[in-house]
This record gives structure tokens, C-alpha cells and sequence, in this order.
């Protein structure tokens, strides 16, 4: 699930980071089996719970190209910025927020921690609206209460969420790591659930060549979005630099990220189509009409009483630990963002008062967002997809162009590609200002 750094560790893992100074076997071990499963469980999260009704609105077919374009996706972007922490010169505890100051220098470093935070805090954003409305909807459609003011039910479920952040970092990240694995489990199982009621509608919608491309282009950011786990990369780089020394850790890093890539092409993809299948284009437009996830539009629409109380109990919990682990990175991002300002400024400030600010900036800004309800998708396409994609496939590619010491990666075509495709991504945030 989208989460900061440290949600792709476990303690045990940390540890290996921080004691390890010997290259280990270039054996594949469970080491490695337990860091591909990790940065699938860091991008399997509430973006995955949208994906489907914007890939989905426009039929069947369109599918079929994003498959082929998601793949080499998700594993040369994720590879590229991999690369890019490996090309440091410096320790090995050089993670991405010292070599972008090492390559780009200070004000790059700046620019590039200002991007992190806004590619981050726009995802708690969405998950206040997503919680909110999913919450709603269970409580009304499911459970047959009255509607709860939406303001008080925002606040209730934000204060909820921000008690347990307050309890510390230690239970967050713990709740994160349980959550993984059944989640990851459960999706696949809601797949699997879902084929009786496959039905042939999505098939027999055709769209026209300018429909198709639409679809596409306005779907590539949730993609990225989706798909994205770089908030990993970068303690992942690090762990296997000291792992398996300099020179070996590019090959081993390349090799896990296929793996992951691989994986998470399967299952979202799975969950992506078995969706697609089950519900009409109809309910697809319904979902987004009502800017809930398809997880509650399942359990609203299919009749059981099965999938009517696990569908939206799954999309809420995943939404929850989605919440935690994203709540560490913009935190952190907004915390470095303040930071910086004042040492430029030639002031020193209390970390604790910092940090203090930028959680009750977050948990107010989540509230208010909340309340005013505004689309999922659009905050995704408009906002989230385009800036990951900033950092994950324009940054790299240009610092492969720039940069000597990632001299060796140029002149590929594989560059150009997920240029272009980050190019694409950006672009969608066009579609508001003439659609």
C-alpha cells in the first residue's frame, strides 16, 4: 500500500540494514522473497480500490493495452530511480534525500523534497474522502442507520485515525505490516469470488478511437498512482548497497523489482478485470458519481449479503492502514520542507513544535478536504498521479541524462518510454482545464 519508507521494513530488516557490512551469497534467499513481497504490499492499497472504475468506464478493451503498457511500467520507472540511490558516491547510508542534494545540488535538493511531500499529502487527502464516504455508505446503505452529519462523521473518523498515529510510530507501522498480507490475500480472494457474476457487458462496449484513447490517457495516472511504491525504493536501494556491496546490489535490485512488478501486475490486474467483469459500465459510472470506492459499489450492487458487509469492512480497513503508512511520508516530507526554509532563512526551530505543526496542519487540511467531498478520481488524476510521476519517471530519466555518474543507463529506448509515459501522466492534468 502507498506508504512512507519505513512501511517496506520490518524490524528485522532494519536491523540487517544497519549491521550488515559483509556482501552476502548472490543466492536468491528468503531475504530477498521478503523484500519483493514487501514493495508489493507497499503499492497494494486504496488506489488499487479506484483503479478499477476509472480503467473500467470505458469497457473491456482498453484493458488489454494497459496491461501491456503497466507492466514495463511499473518495473523500469521503480528500476530507474532504484538506480538512481545506487549511483551514489557517497556511504552506504545515502538514501534519496542525500543523493538528490549529491547530484542536484541544495536547491535541487529542495525542489525535489518539496515534490516528495506534494506527491504524498494529496493521497491523505483522498483517503479522508475515501474513509468518509465508504463509512457513509456502509452505515446508510448496509447497515440502515440515518445519515450522520458529514462534517461530525469526517471528524470522528480523522480523530480515530490521528489517536492511534499519536500512540506512536511503533503501532502504526506494526498495524501497517499485519495488514499487508491479508489484504493482499483477500483481494485475491474477492477476484476469485467475483467470477460466477462475470458477466459480457463491459465486453460489448465499443468505444470509438477517440474514446479509447481517452480512456487510456486519463487512466495512465491512476496507473501510476496504483502501482506506485516508490516511497520504498529508497531504504530498499540502501538495504541491498549494504547487503550485497556496491557493484552486486544494481543486478539484485533489478531482479527483486521484476519480481514485485511481476506479482503486482498479476493481482491487480486480476482484481482490476474480475471488477470490470462483475459490474456494468453503469455501476462503474454509479461508483463514480458517488465517489466511492468499487469495493462499496460490489457490495451495494451484487445482492449478496456476503460481499455486501466484507467488501466495504475490506475497503475501509485497507483505507486505514493506507492512511498510517502515507501519514509517515508527508509528515516527514512536510517536516523537511519547514526545515529547509528555516535554515535558509538562518533560523533554527524545535523539531517537536515542527513536527506538532505539521500534524495538526495535516489532520485539519484531511478534515476539511473531507467534508468537502470532492472527486476521488480527480484528485488522483489532477494531483497524486501526475506528481509520483515527477519523481518516478521524469527525475530519473533526466538525471540519466545529466548526471555522469549514471552515464552507463543512457541511450536506451526503455528511457524514452517511461519518459514519455511520465509525460503522459503529467498531461492528464490538462483534461480539467478544457474538459
Amino acid at each position: 500500500m502507498e506508504r512512507s519508507i519505513e512501511s517496506g521494513l520490518s524490524k528485522t530488516e532494519e536491523l540487517n540494514a544497519k549491521t550488515s557490512e559483509q556482501p552476502v551469497s548472490r543466492a536468491w534467499g528468503f531475504e530477498d522473497t521478503k523484500w519483493m513481497i514487501s514493495l508489493v504490499g507497499t503499492a497494494i492499497g486504496a488506489g488499487v480500490l479506484f483503479l478499477p472504475i476509472r480503467a473500467g468506464m470505458g469497457g473491456f478493451w482498453p484493458l488489454v493495452i494497459m496491461v501491456l503498457l503497466v507492466g514495463p511500467m511499473t518495473y523500469l520507472a521503480h528500476r530507474n530511480l532504484s538506480r538512481f540511490v545506487l549511483a551514489s558516491k557517497a556511504g552506504n547510508d545515502s538514501d534519496i534525500t542525500n543523493v538528490v542534494v549529491e547530484f542536484f545540488g541544495s536547491f535541487g535538493g529542495k525542489v525535489i523534497t518539496f515534490l516528495y511531500f506534494f506527491a504524498v499529502y494529496p493521497i491523505l487527502l483522498l483517503y479522508g474522502v475515501a474513509l468518509t464516504n465508504t463509512v457513509n455508505s456502509f452505515l446508510v446503505d448496509i447497515v440502515h442507520v440515518a445519515p450522520m452529519n458529514r462534517p461530525l462523521l469526517a471528524l470522528i473518523l480523522i480523530a480515530i485515525l490521528m489517536a492511534v498515529i499519536m500512540t506512536g510510530r511503533k503501532l502504526m507501522l506494526f498495524i501497517c505490516q499485519a495488514l499487508v498480507y491479508p489484504l493482499i490475500g483477500i483481494l485475491f480472494l474477492l477476484s476469485l469470488y467475483m467470477i460466477p457474476h462475470w458477466t459480457a457487458a463491459s465486453l460489448q462496449v465499443v468505444p470509438s478511437a477517440g474514446g479509447f484513447l481517452k480512456t487510456l490517457w486519463l487512466t495512465i495516472p491512476v496507473l501510476v498512482f496504483a502501482f506506485n511504491h516508490s516511497p520504498a525504493i529508497s531504504s530498499f536501494a540502501v538495504a541491498q548497497r549494504k547487503r550485497m556491496g556496491k557493484d552486486a546490489a544494481v543486478e539484485r535490485s533489478d531482479k527483486i523489482l521484476r519480481g514485485s512488478s511481476s506479482l503486482l501486475l498479476f493481482f491487480v490486474m486480476f482484481f482490476v478485470f474480475s471488477c470490470v467483469l462483475a459490474l456494468t459500465p453503469a455501476q462503474l459510472h454509479h461508483a463514480q458519481a458517488a465517489n466511492i470506492t468499487v469495493l462499496t459499489e460490489l457490495g451495494e450492487s451484487m445482492g449478496s449479503p456476503l460481499m455486501a458487509y466484507v467488501a466495504p469492512i475490506v475497503a475501509i480497513i485497507s483505507i486505514g492502514a493506507a492512511f498510517f503508512g502515507t501519514f509517515l511520508g508527508a509528515h516527514e516530507g512536510l517536516n523537511g520542507v519547514i526545515t529547509q526554509q528555516a535554515e535558509a532563512m538562518g533560523k533554527t526551530l524545535n523539531m517537536k513544535a515542527v513536527g506538532l505543526f505539521s500534524t495538526l496542519f495535516i489532520a485539519v487540511t484531511v478534515w476539511l478536504v473531507a467534508v468537502i467531498n470532492p472527486s476521488i478520481l480527480n484528485l488522483i488524476g489532477e494531483i497524486g498521479g501526475p506528481v509520483i510521476a515527477v519523481i518516478l519517471f521524469i527525475m530519473p530519466v533526466y538525471a540519466i541524462r545529466t548526471v555522469p555518474a549514471l552515464q552507463k543507463y543512457r541511450g536506451k529506448l526503455s528511457n524514452l518510454f517511461i519518459g514519455v509515459m511520465g509525460l503522459v501522466a503529467i498531461s492528464g492534468v490538462l483534461y480539467s482545464f478544457f474538459s
